[in-house]
């Protein structure tokens, strides 16, 4: 167990010094509805009709004036309304319209009744069950007013919210222009997948991850591969990526090795507002500029270079997207298995919560090795852990943050 650091950046420190000054990317572009799916808003979206469109009935049934709805006598049926074919000609009292489901109600009707609610013969149809005023008719408006704001500007359309886009005769979309993201990996053990390894490598899991992660955020992804452990080579590397990305992500090469040129080159190409943090996993973690872009370097370890991007980078992509709302919705949860540890850093360990009886609880996974990447597949949240707690026990309460969507579903 490591003492408590003083020296290092708080993770709240770093989270706001990302986000100080940061705003959404200029540029738009208009598309269809049909390729939005994952794109942020531009603009507020205003609905322009009435949803429904015209008082429709909710039931099949008989649509009538509710002053002739409470009486035993037998109601004539003036004619039918269809879904997309009115009644014409008025309603004349004490008589009703057959209806159906989506049609028109008549204007002199002010009621619907379910036709289960009635019994027809020849000369017409008799009431079988009270009747409120206005029931089972849909009022003009009363989903999605003309005029009304339906989205505001930052939101990402999603498959609930298309098509009520489309519901609205919407078919395109003013959406803010992709984020343009460059990914490289550093070192020179690293090998792709699908290569035999030799004596020494390791496959690179991070720059897959990564753009996993950052494909299902709709981003541009330019992917510069592995970058040797040669100055000159990540000189050029990020040279390229300033000229073609809004933002630089590395993983490797920001902690203390010898053969660890990031901060260097870094420092040459731009500046480091800060490297190293009180995090655990995620402790080498570096942000910065160069001269055209952001920067954020990840660690080497896979679950740090992770756990990084979800509490660090993920909230920087949103903003830069224009997504003002908050990236995590935190839980409270009932600790179920004991985390011994000392004060020192912000931890995030890997975890289960689900809920009992409307009670949230959750269980730390066993194993929390910064380099064991199998326990995201059989987690389903992050604890987060108070930089200054120690030892935790069962039935103590913790901070739980359920997995952001790009690391769950397909």
């Amino acid at each position: 167990m490591e003492p408590f650091t003083t020296d290092l950046l708080s993770v709240e420190a770093a989270q706001e010094l990302i986000m100080s000054g940061l705003t959404a990317l200029a540029g738009s572009e208009t598309i269809s509805i049909n390729d939005a799916l994952g794109r942020v808003t531009a603009e507020p979206i205003l609905s322009p009709i009435n949803v429904p469109g015209f008082d429709n009935s909710a039931m099949d049934g008989y649509a009538l004036r509710f002053a002739d709805a409470n009486s035993d006598l037998i109601l004539p049926v003036a004619g039918q309304a269809l879904a997309g074919k009115s009644f014409t000609g008025s309603v004349p009292k004490g008589q009703v319209v057959q209806i159906m489901t989506g049609a028109p109600v008549p204007a002199e009707c002010d009621t619907v009744i379910m036709q289960e609610q009635t019994v027809v013969n020849e000369q017409g149809i008799r009431l079988t069950a009270k009747v409120s005023l206005g029931q089972n008719i849909r009022r003009i408006g009363e989903d999605v007013l003309c005029g009304q704001t339906v989205f505001e500007a930052g939101t990402r359309m999603t498959v609930k919210d298309l098509p009520l886009l489309a519901s609205l005769g919407i078919s395109q979309l003013n959406v803010k222009r992709p984020l343009r993201i460059a990914v490289l990996s550093t070192g020179d053990e690293l090998v792709s997948a699908g290569t035999l390894l030799a004596p020494g490598q390791i496959y690179d899991t991070n720059r897959f991850a990564i753009t996993l992660m950052l494909q299902r955020l709709h981003c541009v992804v330019i992917d510069l591969g592995i970058i040797p452990d040669n100055k000159d080579s990540l000189r050029s590397a990020f040279e390229r990526a300033n000229q073609v990305a809004d933002l630089v992500i590395t993983t490797g090469g920001v902690s203390v090795g010898t053969a660890d040129y990031t901060r260097d080159i870094l420092a040459e190409c731009g500046d480091i507002t800060f490297w190293k943090l009180a995090m655990k996993p995620g402790k080498p973690f570096a942000f910065g500029r160069l001269n055209d872009s952001l920067f954020c370097g990840l660690p080497g370890n896979p679950v740090s270079a992770v756990v990084t991007f979800c509490q660090l980078v993920y909230p920087l992509i949103l903003r830069l997207q224009g997504i003002t709302a908050p990236p995590f919705s935190p839980i409270t949860a009932t600790l179920q298995t004991a985390i011994r540890r000392q004060p020192g850093r912000s931890e995030f360990q890997r975890g289960n919560y689900s809920f009992e009886q409307g009670h949230c609880q959750v269980t730390a996974d066993a194993k929390q090795g910064s380099h064991m990447f199998s326990t995201f597949s059989h987690a389903n949240c992050f604890i987060c852990i108070e930089r200054d707690r120690g030892t935790i026990l069962p039935g103590e309460s913790v901070i739980v943050q359920p997995f952001p969507d790009f690391l769950e579903g397909a």
